[in-house]
């Protein structure tokens, strides 16, 4: 990705180029190519999104038209030309859709220039991250992290979790709809009204990460029978002392993932073991790093070959406690009985009457 273009569509003089991100990025388009991409949206009325590669095809486009107080815009995304349009919009689709939307009712605000950026990084992110990346980011993001923990407390209106987040954090001048972007896309919240409140999220799905036992155990011919035992024997004796929330609440795991050498070498185990040399070089010569990986239990050594001994997972899972918040802050008067019955029953019909109470996924 490039850079995003906002074009406003003049009924008497055609495109016109409005504002673009990053700004040191080359020239706004020609007029002759905004109108190509005009016709292709007069050509297919039907689809708010089209694709566009230029005749020299040195740069792909997507071009999301939108309508806001009886205006015309596109939100014109920018790609190379090794990009594969077609996957970008299957994948992305509800992405580019309401960074658009959200982009374009800003256009004549002074937020147009922070939320254009932030646009840019959200799209940007999404498509260059893989799905772990992306879970990561709602714990190290700072401001994602908050909003997590405020959601856990049940529904809320979107006006009053801007107005907790500028007045009780200091977010003064967040754009509330890019950031929860991804929180809907991970299906970690639905957004929808009730009768007396609107633009309510409530939290359905919540995210947690823990460390779990490597999916593959080290076996012939990789390990030797009596190396085996150890690993299995330490193995065991480590999960069953292991303190899950203890390790959450003293950021242990998301320290060691901030640390990008760890995480590369911890998805490098997860393929095949390594040889002690491997995992250093892996580590940028790190040999304190490796040998504290060796005491806190993330990696297992014997004779040279290093195996993943402790992996980190994220894990979504129905937040069911949310229930008892419910119930306290409607006695409360803190919430209407529409929306109390309205979250609860949006965690209560994912509970199936075969399963456990305990319903999680691990990623």
């Amino acid at each position: 990705m490039q850079s995003i273009i906002i074009v406003h569509w003049s009924k008497s003089t055609g495109p016109e180029p409005i504002i673009q991100y990053p700004p040191e990025s080359k020239k706004f388009p020609s007029k002759d190519l905004l109108l190509k991409i005009w016709a292709l949206h007069e050509l297919d009325k039907e689809s708010s999104m089209i694709e566009f590669v230029s005749e020299k095809e040195d740069e792909k486009y997507i071009s999301i038209i939108q309508r806001y107080e009886g205006e015309i815009y596109f939100l014109i995304v920018v790609y190379n030309p090794n990009v594969k349009l077609e996957n970008i919009i299957k994948e992305y689709n509800d992405i580019l859709a309401i960074v658009s939307k959200n982009l374009i009712e800003l256009v004549n605000t002074d937020k147009i220039t922070r939320a254009i950026s932030e646009a840019f990084y959200t799209i940007r992110d999404y498509t260059k991250l893989e799905k772990e990346e992306n879970l990561f980011n709602f714990f190290k993001d700072k401001i994602k992290y908050t909003i997590l923990q405020i959601l856990r407390n049940g529904i809320i209106s979107k006006a009053k979790l801007s107005n907790i987040l500028r007045k009780d954090y200091g977010f003064s001048t967040i754009n509330i709809d890019l950031l929860l972007i991804s929180f809907i896309r991970e299906n970690l919240i639905v957004k929808q009204s009730v009768p007396g409140s609107k633009e309510c999220y409530f939290l359905i799905k919540d995210l947690a990460y823990t460390r779990i036992p490597p999916i593959d155990l080290p076996s012939k011919p990789q390990i030797e029978d009596e190396i085996t035992e150890d690993y299995q024997e330490k193995l065991i004796n480590f999960y069953t002392n292991y303190n899950c929330a203890s390790a959450i609440e003293n950021k242990t795991l998301i320290n060691f993932l901030m640390d990008k050498d760890n995480y590369r070498l911890l998805r490098k185990l997860r393929e095949k073991s390594l040889s002690v040399s491997d995992c250093i070089d892996i580590l940028n010569n790190k040999e304190d790093l490796f040998n504290e990986l060796l005491e806190k239990k993330f990696i297992y050594e014997a004779k040279g070959k290093v195996f993943l001994f402790s992996d980190i997972r994220f894990i979504k899972f129905t937040p069911f406690y949310v229930i008892e918040k419910l119930s306290k802050r409607y006695k409360n008067r803190q919430i209407s009985f529409n929306e109390y019955i309205t979250h609860l029953k949006l965690l209560t019909e994912q509970y199936n009457e075969d399963q456990s109470l305990i319903d999680y996924e691990i990623i």
